[in-house]
C-alpha cells in the first residue's frame, strides 16, 4: 500500500508540476505527498526530483522512472473502467489539440462531455506545438493533415474542408478576388509549419504559396487577424463557420473550393483503448465532423 501511495504521489506531482498540485489531485496535503515521495526515493535509492523553493524538476532518474510507470497507471485506470457500469468513465485523460480546434471544442467539452462523466478528470494542452506524447505523458493528440511516422496508433475522424476567408471590410477595401490568379495582389495571413508557410490547397489539386503579409505559427492568431481585417486566411471550416454565419468573415473564391483536410487522433494505448479515450474521440468527431 505504501508503494502504491508513493507511486501515485510521484505521478500526480509530476503531472501537476508541484507537490501542492499533486496533493489537490489526490485529495490530500502537500506534506503527505512529500513524505510519500521521500519514502519512495529511499526505497528506490534514487533522487527523483531536484527541489528548490521555486521549482520542482525531475532528475534524469526521475524522468526515466516516470516514463516507465505512468503508462502502467493508465493501464490500471483502464482496468478500473472495465468494472464500472456502461458510461461511467473514470480516471485521468491527458489530451493535446491545436489552438483553433481547442477554441472550437472546449466549450462543448466543458458544458456537455465533462458533466456527462463526473468521475472523469481531463488535462488539456491547447497548443500548436507537436508534443512528444510518450515523453510528456499524453494519452491523445488531435492532429490535422498527414500523420507523421511516429509509431503511435492513429484513428481517422474524417475530413473537413478548408476555407479561404477575409473580413468584409478588408474585401471592400482591397476588392474581391474572382480567380485564383487574383490572389497575388492580396495580403495573406499564412500559417507557419516548421518555419515554412503552409500552401493554399485547392480541391482540384492546385497548390499556391502566396506572398505573406503576416506569418504566424498559431491558428487562433490567424483567425483573430482575419477578423481584424489583416488579410486573407486559410482555416478549417469548423473554425470559421460561426464567423461566416454572423457575417464577420466572408468566404473568398467560393467557386474555387479548397481541399479537405483529414483529422486524426494519435493515441498511446496500443490496441487496448480504454473507454474514456474512445468516448472522448467519439465526442470530438461528432463536434467537428458533423455538418461539414
Amino acid at each position: 500500500m505504501d508503494r502504491t501511495q508513493g507511486l501515485l504521489a510521484f505521478i500526480r506531482s509530476v503531472e501537476a508540476g508541484s507537490f501542492s498540485g499533486g496533493a489537490r489531485l489526490l485529495g490530500t496535503t502537500p506534506s503527505a505527498v512529500s513524505r510519500s515521495i521521500a519514502r519512495l526515493e529511499r526505497r528506490l535509492e534514487a533522487r527523483l526530483f531536484q527541489r528548490s523553493t521555486r521549482s520542482l524538476t525531475l532528475t534524469d532518474e526521475g524522468q526515466a522512472y516516470f516514463d516507465r510507470v505512468s503508462p502502467l497507471l493508465r493501464e490500471l485506470e483502464a482496468a478500473d473502467e472495465v468494472l464500472r457500469p456502461d458510461g461511467a468513465l473514470s480516471g485521468t485523460l491527458r489530451v493535446t489539440m491545436p489552438t483553433v480546434l481547442g477554441d472550437v471544442l472546449m466549450d462543448a467539452i466543458v458544458s456537455d462531455f465533462l458533466p456527462a462523466h463526473p468521475s472523469l478528470r481531463l488535462q488539456a494542452s491547447i497548443t500548436d506545438r507537436h508534443v512528444d506524447m510518450i515523453a510528456e505523458g499524453f494519452d491523445l493528440a488531435l492532429r490535422a493533415g498527414p500523420l507523421p511516422d511516429s509509431g503511435l496508433i492513429g484513428r481517422p475522424l474524417g475530413t473537413v474542408p478548408l476555407r479561404l476567408v477575409a473580413s468584409p471590410a478588408y474585401l471592400d477595401q482591397m476588392g474581391r478576388p474572382q480567380m485564383p490568379a487574383d490572389l497575388a495582389s492580396h495580403r495573406h495571413i499564412r500559417y507557419l509549419a516548421g518555419n515554412r508557410p503552409y500552401p493554399l490547397l485547392f480541391a482540384d489539386g492546385t497548390r499556391m504559396v502566396p506572398e505573406g503579409r503576416l506569418d504566424v505559427d498559431d491558428g487562433t492568431v490567424m483567425l483573430r487577424s482575419a477578423l481584424n481585417h489583416a488579410g486573407l486566411a486559410q482555416l478549417l471550416h469548423p473554425v470559421v463557420a460561426p464567423h461566416l454565419a454572423s457575417g464577420a468573415l466572408e468566404e473568398v473564391l467560393p467557386r474555387h473550393p479548397l481541399a479537405r483536410i483529414a483529422l486524426h487522433f494519435l493515441h498511446a494505448f496500443g490496441h487496448r483503448l480504454p473507454p474514456r479515450a474512445r468516448a472522448f474521440m467519439d465526442f470530438v468527431a461528432d463536434q467537428v465532423i458533423a455538418g461539414t
